[in-house]
């Protein structure tokens, strides 16, 4: 997989991620919007850790300059 997310896109999504789970586990949201909340929240916090976005490479999309 080649690199195709910069440092400020990585820091967001893991921000996001933390402030998904605080929601959750906080019980400030709860029920199926909570389950959805914490598996995007994963999910951004996978795609920040391996600086690759599935979603950017099938449109030849990157943030992320050499």
């Amino acid at each position: 997989m080649k690199r195709n997310m910069s440092d400020i896109d990585r820091i967001v999504r893991v921000v996001l991620a933390v402030v998904f789970a605080y929601l959750y586990f906080g019980g400030i949201v709860t029920g199926a919007l909570g389950i959805v909340l914490l598996v995007l929240g994963a999910v951004f916090l996978l795609t920040a850790v391996v600086a690759f976005c599935p979603l950017y490479a099938p449109f030849k999309f990157s943030t992320y300059k050499k």
